[in-house]
């Protein structure tokens, strides 16, 4: 699949690019003028200088690395955050520090990873009656514990 990327004029550094031969994400760098500190519970919106032509009946899912959300508890506050095939402005990245310690995100820092999917459109039909299931309208721990 080819999709368009369109570098803005504050862009630094080398396109997004896929780390392994199996890899389904690929990072995306923070594009700062300078470090942000992330403290603990505050949140912030990462320029990425890049914006997306995605192919109709794909998104790109924005989702947390790894191995700061294990280390140090930041993430991608909307997992995932959904940027839309007719978007066409820059991506940013919402991310907030759950963790303990400050967090400081430099310019260029591998801040996040993108993955492209394919959705499906409904269409929603009004009906006075939906069928019967065995679940019915349980939910929320209705099928138990364990």
């Amino acid at each position: 699949m080819k999709v368009k990327v369109k570098k803005l004029a504050h862009f630094k550094g080398v396109l997004p690019a896929y780390e392994s031969a199996g890899a389904s994400g690929f990072d995306i760098r923070a594009q700062l003028t300078e470090s942000m500190t992330l403290r603990p519970g505050s949140r912030a919106m990462v320029p990425t200088g890049l914006s997306f032509e995605v192919p109709v009946g794909f998104e790109i899912q924005a989702r947390p690395r790894s191995g700061w959300a294990a280390k140090q508890g930041l993430t991608v506050l909307n997992t995932p955050g959904t940027i839309d095939a007719d978007y066409r402005g820059e991506v940013k990245v919402i991310l907030i520090n759950l963790g303990q310690e400050d967090v400081i995100i430099h310019d260029q820092d591998r801040c996040a990873q993108f993955v492209i999917a394919p959705f499906v459109q409904a269409e929603f039909l009004l009906v006075d009656e939906l069928g019967d299931t065995v679940r019915g309208a349980g939910g929320f721990g209705s099928t138990g514990k364990s």
